[in-house]
């Protein structure tokens, strides 16, 4: 097929094959790295809510619960648990449009309130932080009822003495709680001991999306970039190649009809030129041969 076209037509058919092939691998790369970046840029969003959830946390569990405890002897109140502080400032966070997409869960082993108990997933991520102590962070993705979903988890230690008074043992509880939750769950936690994880998720074409936004913009770029590179070097052949190249086959054809007075004139010192020079050097031997014949007609 190619024998069939000009060397301008080869030349671009070369070019935008590598171009393919260029936009193809520059995809791929560039898929896995601004997916990573992504994943990195939110995971320090969620880091610092993490973090505000952990400050919250730790204020109820100092300041709040033992401001509660005489009420907790008549009624239960969930806002002297830490983990009911959390998530009533996250739902709040959730509000904002920014946050939205972002879910929160204190997930236990062995939780007062069952909700927060750890599905098979969030528990053999609490068994790696258990296992291994100086594990602080765990990120990456996982499907949930369906949906592909990108996850934080820190490991959630028992760090405060005041956890105990309601997670030790039962028969030092508040009664109030016993009656609300029972006695089978939320007991025998250990100060220092990883009782579970705070896990925050977003849906995962969250990060895939904007990831892939900036490869859309990044491949244009370089697209746009190539196609002009393209234009110019067709320009550059068609000026400096293609053109004097027609030339020369012009006056080829020309001095092989017997135009012999016709100047291959060597438009540069490049292989062109040189080129052209054979060429003119074959005119003058061309030229010395007719003359010859039409000096020694007894020769032909």
């Amino acid at each position: 097929m190619l024998k069939n076209l000009n060397l301008k037509q080869k030349f671009t058919i070369v070019l935008l094959l590598i171009l393919v092939f260029a936009l193809s691998l520059s995809g791929w790369v560039l898929s896995s790295i601004l997916i990573k970046n992504a994943e990195e840029e939110i995971a320090a969003k969620t880091l610092t809510l993490m973090d505000t959830i952990s400050s919250v946390r730790v204020y109820s569990v100092a300041q709040v619960t033992p401001e509660l405890s005489e009420k907790l002897k008549t009624k239960f109140l969930p806002q002297s648990v830490s983990a009911y502080a959390a998530r009533e400032v996250f739902d709040i966070l959730r509000k904002q449009p920014q946050y939205s997409d972002y879910f929160y869960k204190e997930a236990a082993l062995n939780p007062t309130n069952i909700r927060d108990k750890a599905d098979n997933f969030e528990t053999e991520i609490i068994e790696k932080f258990r296992r291994n102590e100086g594990l602080k962070q765990m990120s990456g993705f996982r499907s949930l009822t369906g949906e592909d979903l990108f996850y934080i988890a820190r490991p959630l230690v028992v760090s405060q003495p005041g956890c105990l008074e309601c997670h030790s043992t039962f028969d030092v509880a508040p009664k109030t709680m016993i009656d609300i939750y029972g006695k089978n769950n939320g007991f025998g936690w250990k100060l220092n001991e990883i009782i579970g994880a705070q896990v925050i998720s977003i849906p995962a074409n969250k990060v895939i999306n904007q990831a892939r936004q900036s490869a859309v913009f990044i491949l244009l770029i370089v697209f746009i970039v190539f196609i002009a590179i393209i234009i110019l070097i067709n320009l550059f052949l068609t000026k400096q190649i293609v053109s004097p190249l027609k030339r020369l086959t012009r006056i080829a054809e020309e001095v092989s009809t017997g135009h012999l007075d016709l100047e291959f004139a060597p438009p540069s010192n490049d292989e062109i030129g040189n080129l052209a020079k054979a060429f003119k050097r074959m005119q003058r031997s061309l030229a010395i041969a007719m003359k010859k014949l039409k000096n020694n007609p007894d020769n032909q």
